[in-house]
């Protein structure tokens, strides 16, 4: 009989290998006392670092080059810019803290009581800390072209209003943090050994 995940029973039935895990205190002391806890907010810090400084330099080096086509990595090259950084990080990062690499996530997670009140605030100061240091990295850089260019961030075309940017951003970050909980569904972890192993693949598509 091969394996299966159920939702009912006891976890003494047959053909049940999953449990549900206990959802995650709000608060727990003895977190904050261990170096595993620090340890992946430093993760969290250094991948949200890595990961705007590779993408901001890469959109800020494509607006330089914008007049000239051929030497441009242009908008698709942006694209895989973001997706293969956070499969990258993601990778790097999944066994030290998650890899959440955003505070979205983060949030999506603490909601659903993936992680604690105290883990899920760290990892969001982390990410924006981490941000930020990433971007003045970039601009330290290079500073004539950050400034001159807008630092790479992004505006809003003039045949779109801001309201539909903004239901656009909603939309899209609904995606990425849907993308990671089916991801990393622990019942799908019981069932596929593989599922871990790709579930930065199917992140990074959703980031491209």
């Amino acid at each position: 009989m091969s394996k299966e995940v159920t939702e009912e029973g006891e976890a003494s039935q047959p053909g049940r290998d999953y449990i549900d895990p206990p959802p995650a205190p709000l608060f727990d002391p003895e977190e904050i006392s261990l170096w595993s806890f620090y340890r992946a907010v430093i993760a969290e810090f250094v991948a949200t670092l890595l990961f705007l400084y590779v993408t901001i330099a890469t959109v800020i080096g494509y607006k330089k080059q914008q007049n000239d086509p051929c030497q441009t990595v242009g908008l698709l090259g942006i694209a895989w810019a973001f997706g293969g950084m956070i499969f990258i990080l993601v990778y790097s990062t999944a066994g030290i803290s998650g890899g959440h690499i955003n505070p979205a996530v983060t949030f999506g997670l603490f909601l659903a009581r993936r992680v604690s009140l105290v883990r899920a605030i760290a990892y969001m100061v982390a990410q924006c800390l981490g941000a930020i240091c990433g971007v003045g990295i970039v601009k330290g850089i290079m500073k004539d072209f950050y400034e001159s260019l807008g630092g790479g961030t992004n505006t809003v075309s003039p045949t779109y209003s801001k309201g539909t940017a903004l239901g656009a951003e909603i939309i899209g970050t609904f995606v990425l943090v849907f993308t990671v909980f089916a991801a990393t569904d622990p019942k799908r972890n019981a069932r596929d050994s593989h599922v871990p192993v790709l579930a930065p693949l199917p992140i990074g598509f959703a980031v491209t």
